[in-house]
């Protein structure tokens, strides 16, 4: 059967707090006795954030972390499903203001280019390396409990060669809004009907409409110095979209130059293979592999079956996976015959044992002159902003150090992006529920966001 797909919505962005960046590096101990410990952070990991966020974010993230996160998350669902324009942020202008002002402007980057901009200057100002940030334009298949698909579009009107240019040119847009280094986040479902249905069907090529879009944004994110990341989506159309990902790369990564990133769900039973599969491939062939982990953000819409049966496993295969691609080898076997390929590595996550481990493995490699792989780290805007503002505060050089001859070489020192997300209330509605149902799933990391964005409003306000 056909997948059903509910034709939608737009991009995405990133903020939040939480205890467990001073707390979690608890699962290696010889990694972390490798970094500084918290008493030498230099000022409080929040201390940075504007007070309208503060204030905000904690109102959101305690809402998150209490019983009303269930009947919210339900609501917004019926929102999303619902086909009455009463609860169409298009269409009601009431709705609109309400998402707006609540968990929209929480998690989202802004709806047009003047929005974006001053969201994405904020974040550089904060101290971040860099953005990354995506047009949130995307289709969502419903699985059925066969793991069955009927395809079911919702904007019908959203169809054929039209839908591949505004997905081309919201992309182009996208572009520029970022500047050199930074990144933009592409998801291929976004470019519409013909676009799922060759993803769907497991095409190892897209279209020749959809390639040469593909092309042209590749082009020109090359050109401008920039670079981007295929977003991973759901089980249905990512053999097809690591095909399509893996040619872009065959093509772009070359001459030490990394312009895409392929990213795979830690999650997935598969996701070790998967890697080990990339890393034959860019070594036997010799371009450059970028791979960006993240844990995985489909488990409402996937299929179960395919997922690690805890979280428990999960974290423990997506250290497992970092470590190896860090210490240059593969996580799943043996690289016989087959040289370890030039690589790249961003560690998408908002756990922070994850993120520290990452980081101390790289110093350790670089101090000690081993063999590793360049890192870069980020969490989403409205989400762990005590794990990477944790790291711009207790790792990052002042003008003393840089200025010091014994200081510690630029390279170590982590360089931490926030992803964002933009467009419209309605284009961003899918985006949105993934990151409450995220929050959901990991109650007790929102829980210690909420209690570090409350000692920092206590600290700022003279409170204790």
């Amino acid at each position: 059967m056909k997948p059903k797909i509910s034709w939608p919505k737009r991009p995405e962005r990133l903020y939040s707090v939480s205890k467990a960046w001073t707390e979690s590096a608890s699962a290696s101990s010889a990694h972390h006795a490798l970094l500084p410990q918290v008493s030498s952070q230099k000022k409080p990991a929040l201390a940075g954030l504007p007070t309208k966020s503060l204030l905000r974010s904690l109102l959101l993230t305690s809402v998150m972390a209490s019983p009303l996160l269930n009947p919210s998350v339900a609501l917004l669902k019926y929102v999303i499903d619902s086909n009455s324009p009463l609860l169409s942020p298009s269409k009601n202008p009431a709705m609109n203001y309400l998402l707006r002002m609540t968990i929209y402007n929480h998690f989202c980057a802004g709806t047009n280019e003047r929005e974006v901009r001053d969201t994405v200057q904020g974040m550089k100002d904060l101290g971040f390396k860099g953005v990354i940030l995506g047009y949130a334009r995307e289709s969502v298949a419903k699985v059925d409990g066969a793991e069955s698909h009927v395809e079911e579009w919702k904007n019908p009107q959203a169809i054929g060669d039209r839908a591949v240019e505004e997905w081309k040119q919201g992309n182009l847009r996208t572009l520029k809004m970022v500047g050199e280094g930074d990144y933009i986040n592409i998801k291929l479902t976004g470019a519409g009907p013909a676009a799922v249905d060759a993803l769907a069907r497991g095409d190892p090529v897209p279209p020749p409409h959809i390639e040469q879009a593909i092309t042209e944004i590749c082009e020109a994110t090359s050109a401008q110095g920039s670079r981007f990341w295929i977003d991973a989506e759901q089980q249905i159309f990512q053999p097809a979209i690591d095909a399509w990902t893996i040619d872009l790369m065959r093509q772009f990564n070359r001459n030490g130059r990394v312009v895409v990133l392929n990213t795979v769900q830690a999650y997935l039973k598969s996701s070790t293979e998967n890697i080990h599969r990339h890393l034959e491939l860019a070594g036997q062939e010799g371009w450059a592999l970028g791979i960006k982990l993240v844990r995985g953000a489909y488990i409402a819409h996937d299929i179960r079956s395919r997922i690690h049966d805890t979280k428990t496993d999960t974290d423990r295969n997506y250290n497992h996976i970092l470590e190896s691609l860090l210490s240059r080898r593969s996580p799943f076997q043996e690289l016989k015959g087959t040289p370890f390929p030039d690589a790249r590595l961003f560690v998408a996550s908002h756990n922070a044992e994850s993120v520290r481990r990452a980081y101390s493995i790289s110093r350790h490699r670089i101090l000690d002159g081993l063999p590793t792989i360049p890192l870069e780290m980020g969490q989403l805007q409205g989400m762990a902003d005590e794990v990477s503002c944790g790291l711009l505060a207790e790792y990052q050089p002042d003008s003393s150090e840089k200025n010091s001859s014994s200081a510690v070489p630029a390279s170590v020192f982590p360089k931490v992006f926030k992803c964002l997300a933009w467009g419209t209330t309605e284009e961003c509605l899918h985006f949105l529920l993934r990151r409450a149902v995220e929050n959901q799933s990991a109650m007790e990391r929102t829980r210690d966001t909420a209690s570090a964005l409350r000692e920092e409003v206590w600290r700022r306000f003279g409170w204790r």
